[in-house]
């Protein structure tokens, strides 16, 4: 069914947002097929919500990417342990299964993790990315269920002048830090051969990149953590948690005991005391049209990902179907990390953001059909990178932090924290997203006032820009104040 889009004669596209993403519906129906009615249930599994007490070793909280990852890999690491994992709604049906699913590490952010955490460190979340992405690849090939793994590459185009220095900066820092062999650069009539696009300038090729559909992905990691023996308990919302001895996971019909915890509850933890000074709660929106052959009269017949060079992204792909997927990384901020609220999931104008971007980004396919759209949280850090930790250490432990950036991330955080709660040093815990020091970010309310000033300030520039403008002072200003006060976050 074709979703309504208001057009209205001046100011914003509107489109109304769906509480769940088209990818989760695709991906139970899928299941669906490949298993029966009801999806994937073997007769030892009980598919109830938890009811009950139950013991176990670890415990793993939230049923997305990052809690699945670690449940797998502790599984992995030591197949005695006794694990149990509760999700709140469906696996998948949360911020795993509403992302682009553009699968790729941290090449295309390079130039600023060099500012941020040294160019040594940034080198090594890149190869960390590229480990991250082997393992997804060789999941895709084992899953009981088709995730629809695509390899073809990502592109970052830029659509104005000033997009254009973004991309020249990034090729030179790239070759300055001995890592030109993983990009190339693309003329206008280059990118004509992946989308003929009349709004593109130019381009730079990451070798490194895949699509996936999210949804899937996640509903195959459920797959495979009930086959290797973890008990996973869907619409089982915890209520609270204790780091007694044992520790103590309270949901609404029970409770858990177990030696270790593991919150793997997203944009949830920025009202976690300890982790609310650096994490803040914006929104991401995506829309996805009909399927259409106007994206092979387009050249695009690959699966190559693409995302355009503003601060809040573009970001685009096409499905098998041959939908084209486009979400924009602009959504509202969050009141004092409420991401629960109507504006993370709710917002028109946001979800309009999103379809206007496609004809904005593609002149050729103004009109096309959309058929749905959807919003959620994202948990931003202060320094745009993942954090792994212990908020009581030995006991309680958790990852948050990906800036909408999660399906290679959230496995480079499942592997740091299985050995975390395994309790072996290796390599992923070497990495600098492990408990490193964190800028703080403004104290509430001016954390909020100033994100969405600022946030407003920036989208005004930008579209300015890609309208062949000259930004007006104040926003120009305002939009400059993260840089000028060192801040890492909200820096165009």
């Amino acid at each position: 069914m074709t979703a309504v889009v208001d057009r209205p004669a001046s100011g914003p596209v509107l489109h109304a947002p769906s509480g769940t993403s088209w990818w989760f519906d695709e991906a139970l129906a899928a299941e669906d097929r490949s298993f029966g009615a009801g999806g994937y249930a073997p007769a030892a599994f009980d598919p109830a919500a938890f009811d009950g007490e139950t013991v176990a070793d670890v415990v793993v909280v939230g049923g997305g990417f990052t809690g699945l990852w670690t449940a797998l890999l502790l599984k992995r690491r030591n197949p005695r342990l006794s694990i149990v994992l509760i999700e709140a709604g469906k696996c998948g049906g949360g911020a795993s299964g509403k992302n682009g699913g553009k699968a790729h590490g941290y090449w295309a952010q390079l130039p600023a993790l060099s500012d941020t955490i040294g160019s040594e460190n940034a080198l090594a979340m890149a190869r960390a990315g590229d480990r991250a992405q082997d393992a997804l690849r060789a999941f895709s090939k084992e899953a009981r269920l088709d995730v629809q793994w695509r390899e073809a590459g990502n592109i970052r185009v830029s659509v104005s002048p000033e997009q254009d220095k973004k991309l020249h900066a990034y090729l030179r820092h790239a070759a300055k830090c001995g890592a030109g062999d993983s990009v190339r650069p693309l003329a206008r009539d280059e990118l004509r051969a992946y989308l003929a696009s009349s709004a593109f300038r130019g381009g730079v090729m990451f070798g490194e990149g895949a699509t996936v559909q999210p949804a899937r992905l996640a509903r195959a990691l459920r797959i495979a953590a009930i086959d290797a023996g973890i008990r996973v308990f869907e619409d089982s919302p915890m209520v609270s948690y204790h780091a007694d001895t044992p520790c103590r996971v309270t949901l609404r019909q029970g409770s858990i005991r177990a030696r270790q915890i593991v919150l793997a509850t997203n944009a949830a933890l920025a009202r976690e005391p300890l982790i609310r000074p650096w994490l803040s709660v914006f929104s991401s929106y995506a829309a996805i049209t009909e399927p259409t052959e106007r994206l092979e009269k387009l050249n695009w017949t690959s699966h190559v990902g693409f995302a355009d060079a503003r601060m809040f992204l573009h970001y685009f792909r096409r499905t098998d179907e041959g939908r084209l997927l486009m979400g924009a990384g602009a959504g509202p901020v969050a009141f004092a990390n409420h991401w629960e609220s109507a504006p993370m999931t709710r917002d028109r104008v946001a979800a309009g953001r999103a379809v206007r971007a496609i004809s904005a980004l593609i002149p050729e396919l103004e009109g096309i059909a959309v058929e749905k759209s959807w919003g959620g949280p994202i948990d931003m850090s202060s320094d745009r990178l993942p954090r792994v930790g212990s908020l009581v250490p030995g006991k309680v432990h958790y990852a948050c932090g990906f800036c909408g950036h999660g399906v290679n991330p959230t496995y480079i955080a499942g592997a740091c924290l299985a050995e975390l709660v395994d309790g072996r040093a290796e390599d992923w815990r070497r990495l600098p997203i492990f408990e490193r020091k964190m800028p703080e970010l403004p104290p509430e309310p001016f954390r909020t006032f100033g994100a969405r000033l600022i946030r407003r300030a920036i989208l005004s520039c930008e579209d300015a820009e890609a309208a062949g403008q000259s930004p007006k002072p104040l926003p120009r200003i305002v939009a400059a104040l993260p840089g000028v006060l060192g801040m890492r976050i909200g820096v165009r």
